[in-house]
């Protein structure tokens, strides 16, 4: 159970903060919700408490932590080549995964392969996506501003 204020990740949507617990009623059917605010993207979201485990609610990593992702970041990509469905397909397991260091590997893979190749229209949309999941939780982390992220992951890619 996490409690109002804490720092939390949901995958595929990103980190924020759980502001209430409220009880509503869907389909005739009441039930509780935390209501989750992400700062990135000002999106408002309602997870019911009776299925968190299975949509991999989690807390934010640790401020010591971040380091370890920077590593993730700057480690050069040496994975064979997939045809571009198996490798968009791996990668968006890599993203529902909810891991931080999953998505950073998918943001680096990614970076690395538009550098030396460019990408497709799907897989430009998901590094977007990927960008801005890895980027709200390090804003969260870190109490840092997203434009300050932004430029962080910018310089960490660009010396990968």
């Amino acid at each position: 159970m996490f409690k109002v204020g804490d720092k939390v990740v949901y995958p595929m949507h990103g980190a924020g903060i759980i502001e209430s617990i409220e009880e509503r009623e869907v389909l005739g059917e009441k039930s509780q919700y935390y209501v989750m605010h992400l700062p990135v993207g000002n999106m408002k979201l309602f997870i019911p408490l009776n299925n968190v485990e299975n949509l991999g609610l989690r807390q934010v990593i640790s401020p010591s932590m971040v380091k370890d992702v920077l590593e993730v970041l700057r480690t050069k990509d040496t994975a064979a080549t997939l045809a571009w469905n198996r490798r968009y397909r791996a990668n968006l397991e890599k993203i529902k995964s909810g891991n931080i260091f999953e998505v950073a590997n998918v943001v680096r893979s990614l970076a690395q392969r538009d550098n030396e190749k460019g990408l497709s229209t799907g897989e430009k949309k998901m590094y977007e996506n990927a960008c801005q999941i890895l980027i709200s939780e390090l804003v969260l982390t870190e109490g840092s501003e997203e434009e300050a992220v932004r430029q962080w992951l910018s310089s960490a890619l660009i010396l990968a």
